[in-house]
């Protein structure tokens, strides 16, 4: 039996700019930033005082308030983008048969999983004088929420799916790597259907001040927030820390037509390479940035040339910025300039963990409508960036194939290929 297809049904989102698909794509298309003022806590002593954080949600409908000691911020935005695309793909995951259960795994990505868990634990017991007592406030499920690897669980608890259970935590290329191991799965026929994507809640204090103190967060525009994610502009100096979920359906094709499921698009490929160079910087040639790349489209049966959009990491780091513009440049040739190419990370900020489903997200949207969102905040882009972001304004363009770029922390690259769905 050869390879099996692997199409997307579904998609939710919970995004700083936008809570739910719709209003996601909305006001990503119309270049809505979702940065702000950080209110999660006191921010006063910081250097980077502004976050994209997510707003107007309702955490409390999603959570009992038995659990809010027991599970990480981000599991109730989990909750709410899987709902979203599980209707979305005509599938109530609470009403499944045994075996259907057991045919459903989960595959999420994250990078700081339940570190805001975490540092609300060590805060109430070290803030109190009288240890005896902040020894009794402390969760007994301290644990098991801040561990990385329980977030799957907490959706596989919540609608009793029995397939697999993983959590990928590679940094920024998480969610990128976790719907690439998920097509892996479901490609081998080691499962039809996965509830895949990327959430991340970690704007936190201790993470900011860390990210602070590495110099990789913006600093000059804690009093214009809408303008702190420049993307590829010349004056950019760093990035702005966001949350969110971003949550697809990805399903075996044979299934997913038998269901007579919507289908947004099909994924063809995926590769993930390492520079091997740095723990925070990656090598500045490129080289295996563009190699990812260029292996995903191979793989996904396409030349680079049949490549109509380019969904990328586009962090406003200096480095990063210039390196991932040289990747695609060497990746692409001639074409390179030519491609419309977003970073969605301009309006919602940058979810870590959770940026490659972000992006995919978007990129879906994108070709559902074709329509290419912009990347906001470029009134002067960098010399050494000279690709089209899509500067300011969507456009109108047809998009039958798109690759999504992801880079990390510890040298890491990843890319994946959709192209629209022909029987």
């Amino acid at each position: 039996m050869g390879l099996r297809r692997v199409v997307v049904t579904g998609i939710g989102a919970v995004s700083p700019n936008g809570i739910g698909r719709d209003l996601y794509w909305k006001n990503t298309a119309a270049g809505v930033s979702g940065t702000g003022p950080i209110t999660l806590f006191d921010a006063s002593k910081l250097s980077c005082k502004v976050a994209a954080e997510v707003k107007d949600f309702d955490f409390d409908r999603y959570i009992s308030k038995k659990d809010k000691d027991r599970v990480q911020r981000a599991v109730p935005m989990a909750f709410f983008a899987t709902d979203e695309a599980a209707e979305d793909a005509g599938i109530d995951l609470r009403a499944l048969s045994p075996s259907e259960r057991e045919s459903i795994g989960v595959i999420i990505g994250t990078g700081a999983g339940g570190i805001e868990f975490a540092e609300r634990q060590y805060k109430q017991y070290y803030d109190r004088a009288d240890h005896d007592a902040a020894y009794r406030r402390v969760s007994p499920y301290s644990i098991v929420a801040s561990f990385v690897g329980m977030l799957s669980s907490e959706i596989n608890m919540a609608y009793q799916l029995h397939g697999m259970s993983h959590v990928v935590s590679t940094g920024c290329t998480s969610s990128t790597d976790a719907m690439g191991h998920a097509w892996n799965a479901i490609r081998l026929g080691q499962i039809d259907m996965v509830v895949s994507g990327g959430v991340e809640a970690c704007i936190t204090f201790g993470l900011m001040t860390a990210f602070c103190r590495m110099g990789t967060v913006t600093t000059k525009w804690n009093h214009e927030p809408g303008r702190a994610s420049r993307p590829f502009n010349a004056d950019r100096d760093g990035f702005v820390l966001g949350e969110g979920a971003w949550i697809v359906i990805l399903e075996e094709l044979d299934h997913a037509l038998k269901r007579g499921a919507p289908i947004y698009a099909e994924l063809v490929g995926y590769e993930s390479t390492c520079d091997a160079y740095h723990r925070v910087q990656i090598a500045p040639t490129g080289q295996d940035a563009a190699r990812a790349m260029v292996t995903a489209v191979e793989r996904a049966g396409l030349s680079t040339g049949e490549i109509d959009y380019l969904n990328l990491h586009g962090t406003a780091t200096k480095i990063n910025d210039r390196t991932e513009s040289a990747a695609v440049r060497m990746a692409f040739g001639d074409r390179a300039r030519t491609i419309p190419a977003s970073s969605t990370k301009s309006m919602i900020g940058h979810p870590q963990g959770a940026s490659g489903a972000a992006g995919v997200v978007a990129t879906l949207m994108a070709m559902k409508h074709n329509y290419a969102p912009p990347t906001i905040n470029v009134e002067a882009a960098d010399p050494e960036c000279d690709l089209d972001y899509v500067p300011n304004r969507g456009r109108e363009t047809r998009i039958d194939t798109a690759l999504c770029n992801c880079i990390a922390f510890g040298s890491k690259n990843s890319a994946l290929v959709f192209k629209k769905f022909k029987d």
